[in-house]
């Protein structure tokens, strides 16, 4: 068989052998964290392989380009991430079992599906393994009744939202007899018509549920609360920017002529997702719900890259997904931190006095809780910087405006954590905290790529830059 025709998919591929090989491996293998170094091996070389392999396979049905292979990069940094944090997590929790490794890789092979896929059968389908996955990982938990729970309404909500994607897909194919997204906009020829309109927000709804976009974020903060906190922090990043990969693929390219008119959908959707999250999560007490509503705000600040379209806009968008994956992932790696036995590390009480029991967790998630504020010299910084310039560029001033005042609303909430751990004395005997080789890896990774994005993102701006031309 020629190689050249399963080049493009060659990485999904790989991907997909070495997941069933991992979950093999949980038959034989009694030390559970060796599968999930074999999982992080794994993905290093799914990335050797990506770049030999651009092109298009399945009769232009799935393609792989510098806009798929940036997301992609994102998820293998989520993954490897995810599996470093996991590790300690699962022993504290009492789940150790292989298959957890290997569910990740199938929802990051989902993930990688999404970002290419270039016909809505196969974005679907790449949906639903993503889905699936994670409706299992959420649940993981057994004997936590907060998990199963979780676990549930992901399902229940997501059966839906998937059910609405359909309804939008069916409906494109009506009017136009294809499913292929860059061959949908010269079928439909700039014509709007009453069934394009429900497709349309039909898209949305379901795009939107994934995204977390209010008012379809109603499964998030219970979901992010009961779910494993390591899988809270894979679910915050991964699944969100595949949705968004395949949002901007789907409206920027398939439905590019209509522009107008879901682009006035969106605003209203940023506006009331930045309204929701950040005002929302000002009453939490639990710093994962918090941290819940801060996903939702974060995913009305990344539509307005899409919303501002062209290649400042897509780059702003991948750009701050890419430094929110650090930031988000950090500060989740510090709750596992405080997760020991009697002790959930998932209160704001629990952060009572933390710059003087631990300083280092404190100085931590004082890093990552001005990174996702957008405070300089942070990463979270410059990914709101590119937003709003994108958007004033775009003729969206207003906008930006409005997005800022939602970040100044949101220092709230941030450094109320920051009060906490340095401006309260702490109480009883300071727990100790979850270190782990892996787990301060994850920390040194992530802190260091905060800072280094703030003090110096022209190599990534370039990157994100290149991946859309």
């Amino acid at each position: 068989m020629d190689i050249t025709i399963i080049k493009p998919i060659l990485p999904e591929i790989v991907m997909a052998a070495l997941a069933c090989v991992v979950l093999i491996l949980e038959l034989f293998i009694h030390k559970k964290e060796t599968i999930g170094v074999f999982a992080i091996l794994a993905v290093a070389a799914v990335s050797y392989v990506i770049p030999q392999s651009f092109g298009s396979a399945f009769n232009g049905m799935f393609i792989s380009d510098g806009y798929s292979v940036f997301f992609k990069f994102i998820f293998f940094i989520n993954l490897i991430l995810a599996v470093l944090i996991s590790i300690r997590y699962l022993k504290i929790e009492r789940s150790e079992f292989g298959e957890y490794y290997s569910l990740m890789m199938f929802a990051t092979l989902g993930m990688m599906i999404m970002a290419s896929a270039t016909d809505l059968i196969v974005l679907y389908l790449g949906l639903e393994l993503m889905a699936l996955s994670t409706y299992i990982l959420a649940g993981f938990i057994r004997h936590d009744r907060r998990s199963n729970e979780a676990a549930l309404k992901y399902f229940f909500l997501g059966a839906f939202s998937s059910a609405i994607l359909l309804y939008g897909i069916t409906m494109i194919y009506a009017l136009t007899g294809t499913t292929n997204i860059l061959a949908i906009a010269s079928q439909l020829q700039g014509k709007m018509t009453t069934q394009l309109i429900l497709a349309i927000v039909f898209l949305v709804v379901a795009f939107g549920f994934k995204i977390a976009l209010a008012p379809f974020h109603m499964w998030t903060p219970d979901v992010y609360e009961g779910a494993p906190t390591s899988i809270t922090a894979f679910m915050s990043v991964g699944p969100k920017a595949a949705a968004f990969a395949a949002l901007g693929r789907v409206f920027t390219t398939g439905l590019i002529d209509f522009a107008p008119d879901w682009r006035g959908i969106l605003i209203a959707l940023s506006i009331l997702t930045m309204a929701v999250g950040n005002i929302l999560a000002i009453q939490q007490s639990n710093i994962k719900r918090m941290l819940a509503y801060s996903s939702i705000a974060h995913a009305g600040y990344a539509v307005i890259g899409v919303i501002a379209g062209g290649a400042e806009g897509l780059s702003a968008m991948m750009n701050y997904l890419f430094i929110y994956a650090f930031m988000n992932i950090g500060a989740f790696a510090v709750v596992i931190m405080l997760r020991v036995e009697g002790v959930k590390g998932e209160e704001l009480e629990h952060y009572r006095g933390l710059a003087k029991t631990h300083p280092l967790a404190a100085v931590l998630m004082l890093i990552f809780m001005f990174s996702l504020t957008g405070i300089p010299p942070t990463g979270g910084f410059i990914g709101k910087f590119y937003l709003f310039k994108a958007a004033v560029g775009a003729g969206y001033a207003w906008l930006a405006v409005v997005a800022v005042v939602f970040s100044v609303i949101s220092a709230y909430f941030y450094l109320r954590v920051v009060m906490y751990m340095y401006m309260h004395e702490p109480e009883g005997e300071p727990a100790a905290l979850a270190t782990s080789t892996p787990l301060g890896l994850a920390l040194l990774i992530t802190t260091i790529m905060v800072i280094v994005l703030g003090v110096y993102p022209s190599p990534f701006l370039a990157f994100a830059r290149l991946a859309i031309g």
